[in-house]
């Protein structure tokens, strides 16, 4: 009988150990920033959720995949899930990049709004590429570094700046300037070599990055929010059993919750460490806003050519909104 029952126990723990996964999640964002950070809890709290069913390795900094892959690799199943920023895949389907039309959404309010018009489309392009939509989270609102003083977007003509994805590439151009393609981890060293002049990034990037150490000129036009997704290979999530599957889904809407209202507190942390780590910060910035406010409203319009009916449909619900 001890023998039968030591068999039982023993079988029981390899059909523990079989039902375990451990994903891998990349990001292309530093372990200091607050996505990577509420990415983390989300990681622990399926964990805890599951009873370790699923436990999800989170590797920051574009250690496993550079920022601009970790798309393409979760849609290949080379991993399972990932972060990913979704304007970077704007030149896949327009939904992607509607987060950074300048000036259509330039508050936190107005961003969720356009979130919720947006999501079923995002749902739905997503999934068409064998990707499921866990949660969003904006960056603060982008504002403009300058190495040297903007007064007039004239200031920018000739000059290097740095673009993420076809919008900031679009505005670049716009201005005069010449876009240069740096991801964010890569901005320090470029600064460092005189690689690019100014950008548009957030005040969280500012900071997480230590932007201060090179850039002297902060401001805050406010441009758009870009959001930060989430993602999974939907193969490696209908592969979970459905109690794995809901407490994925739970912590998600408890991530995405947690992440807007964590972006909102600590844009307003940021910038006041900017202006103390001796930047020249000019919050208003109302006359580079109005001049960005035209390139704005062209690429509004752009966009609804690009994207359709569908498109259409998304405007006039966060018109709505």
């Amino acid at each position: 009988m001890k023998k039968l029952m030591l068999c039982l126990a023993a079988a029981a723990a390899a059909g523990t150990a079989s039902a375990q996964v451990k994903w891998d999640l990349p990001s292309g964002y530093g372990v200091n920033t607050f996505p990577v950070q509420n990415l983390q809890q989300f990681a622990e709290g399926v964990e805890k959720a599951t009873g370790g069913k699923l436990k999800i390795a989170v590797h920051a900094n574009a250690s496993l995949f550079k920022a601009n892959e970790i798309k393409r690799a979760v849609q290949s199943a080379q991993v399972p899930a990932g972060e990913v920023i979704l304007s970077g895949a704007s030149n896949e389907a327009p939904v992607f990049g509607i987060d950074s039309i300048p000036f259509l959404a330039t508050s936190y309010a107005d961003s969720k709004r356009l979130d919720e018009a947006s999501r079923p489309l995002l749902v739905k392009t997503l999934a068409a590429q064998g990707v499921k939509l866990l949660y969003t989270v904006p960056w603060p609102p982008q504002s403009l570094y300058s190495t040297k003083p903007v007064a007039t977007l004239k200031d920018l003509n000739r000059t290097k700046m740095r673009a993420y994805n076809p919008a900031t590439s679009y505005i670049a151009t716009a201005v005069g300037a010449q876009p240069v393609t740096i991801q964010l981890a890569e901005l320090p060293a470029a600064l460092a070599t005189g690689g690019v002049d100014n950008f548009l990034t957030s005040s969280a990037s500012g900071v997480d990055s230590k932007l201060y150490e090179s850039i002297k000129y902060f401001y805050g036009v406010a441009a758009w929010l870009p959001r930060n997704a989430v993602v999974v290979n939907q193969k490696a999530f209908e592969a979970l059993d459905k109690s794995t599957q809901d407490a994925v889904l739970q912590q998600a809407a408890a991530s995405e919750q947690r992440g807007w209202k964590l972006s909102e507190q600590k844009n307003e942390e940021y910038i006041k460490e900017l202006a103390a780590r001796g930047m020249t910060v000019d919050v208003g910035a109302e006359g580079l806003k109005k001049e960005l406010k035209v390139i704005g409203d062209r690429m509004t319009a752009d966009w609804i050519k690009l994207a359709g009916a569908d498109g259409q449909a998304v405007i006039d619900a966060y018109a709505r909104k």
